[in-house]
């Protein structure tokens, strides 16, 4: 449990130093264009803390850690965002900067996509095993 909630917290950091260092490179180089550095900070929240939060919150319910696929869900998915957050944040420095961008980036960058992809079946396939089998029956109330 504590796993997920260091993540969750390193994520919260590390997308609220993405937003200062979005807005002090482009103040910096005077950019006003658009480029992937706008979209990194809202990424690393949504992809790593929100959804780590979730992932506690589903851990205290169904105890998701007992599960045979939640290390590698938890490795494979983290590397995938690390993959897809880094080249976010590469393009978008490289953008401002003045600089092009190749295809190598963009392939790199869906090697990360398919990596946290991977990782979100494994959390799914994992969650389902962790779920009761069955509902309990609802008894019928008489009025």
């Amino acid at each position: 449990m504590r796993k997920i909630y260091v993540a969750a917290h390193v994520y919260m950091i590390l997308g609220l130093i993405s937003g200062l260092y979005y807005r002090e490179l482009t103040k910096a180089k005077d950019f006003t264009g658009d480029s992937q550095l706008g979209v990194v900070h809202t990424h690393i929240l949504a992809l790593g803390m929100l959804f780590f939060l979730i992932v506690l919150a589903l851990e205290k319910l169904f105890t998701l850690t007992n599960g045979k696929l939640f290390t590698a869900f938890f490795w494979v998915y983290n590397a995938g965002l690390a993959l897809t957050v880094g080249m976010m944040l590469l393009r978008g420095t490289l953008t401002v900067l003045g600089h092009q961008t190749g295809a190598a980036l963009d392939g790199i960058s869906g090697l990360g996509h398919v990596t946290i992809t991977l990782g979100l079946i494994f959390f799914f396939i994992n969650l389902g095993k962790c779920l009761p089998a069955k509902e309990p029956a609802k008894e019928k109330v008489e009025a």
